[in-house]
């Protein structure tokens, strides 16, 4: 619940910031950055604490837990999520790579053993994603302007809504743990230490190779997330997993 109200926050956050924005600087315009001075505040924050806790945690993760291991924690987590792909690929009416969807699903927790192998590529079922961002894209709603969330990074309106709705679509919200009331918090727990740790060398190099971090990440950002709109119609090597 308190993870519902956390994305709902900062939907009606970024909703709010992006209607206050007034002037602006030509490259910030034709970057629909219109809250640049708010999202790089944003964004430096973000980046310390990620300096400070985030990566030192991910990169010991990537150095005490064998990669077999690490392995098999990332396909469960991409089998769960399969489901909420699923439902986004019947609201965007692709019902091939729904059917694709449900296969994998299926032949992973079974054959799989609850995800924990990626069986179903192995059948030429690929796995693809799709979040409720993407299908509201589909569905002709604009992204709106440029928003990078504290602790969440870049998004937009558009991308910030279909958090919330995947929230939803999500069959572990409604599951009753009874006592154990932190499981739902340590799979989210685990998807966030995933997604950091397969991500140290890519942003680190962007980091690196970069005259201005902020911009670099704005730019790969709307590049990642157009190819995703479009179904990954261009191959795009080394983009942070957003």
């Amino acid at each position: 619940m308190l993870r519902n109200f956390g994305l709902l926050g900062a939907v009606l956050l970024g909703l709010a910031l992006s209607g206050c924005a007034t002037a602006q600087s030509p490259e910030a315009a034709a970057e629909n950055d219109p809250l640049e001075g708010v999202n790089r505040a944003s964004f430096h924050v973000s980046v310390a604490l990620d300096k400070a806790a985030a990566r030192p945690v991910a990169v010991a993760y990537r150095g005490v837990v064998p990669r077999q291991i690490r392995g098999g924690v990332r396909n469960v987590l991409n089998n769960l999520g399969s489901i909420r792909t699923f439902a986004n690929d019947i609201l965007q009416g692709e019902a091939t790579r729904a059917g694709t969807t449900l296969v994998r699903f299926v032949v992973n927790s079974t054959i799989g053993f609850g995800g924990l192998f990626e069986v179903a590529e192995d059948y030429g079922y690929p796995r693809h994603f799709e979040d409720f961002g993407q299908t509201l894209a589909v569905w002709g709603i604009g992204e709106g302007p440029y928003l990078f969330v504290p602790l969440l990074g870049p998004s937009t309106p558009r991308d910030l809504t279909g958090s919330v709705v995947d929230f939803f679509f999500d069959p572990f919200t409604y599951v009753q743990w009874g006592d154990e009331s932190y499981v739902p918090y340590v799979r989210t727990g685990l998807v966030y230490l995933e997604l950091r740790s397969s991500n140290i060398q890519t942003l680190d190099d962007i980091e690196a190779s970069s005259a201005d971090f902020y911009t670099s990440l704005r730019g790969l950002y709307r590049q990642a997330r157009n190819n995703e709109i479009r179904n990954g119609a261009q191959e795009i090597d080394d983009l942070p997993n957003f």
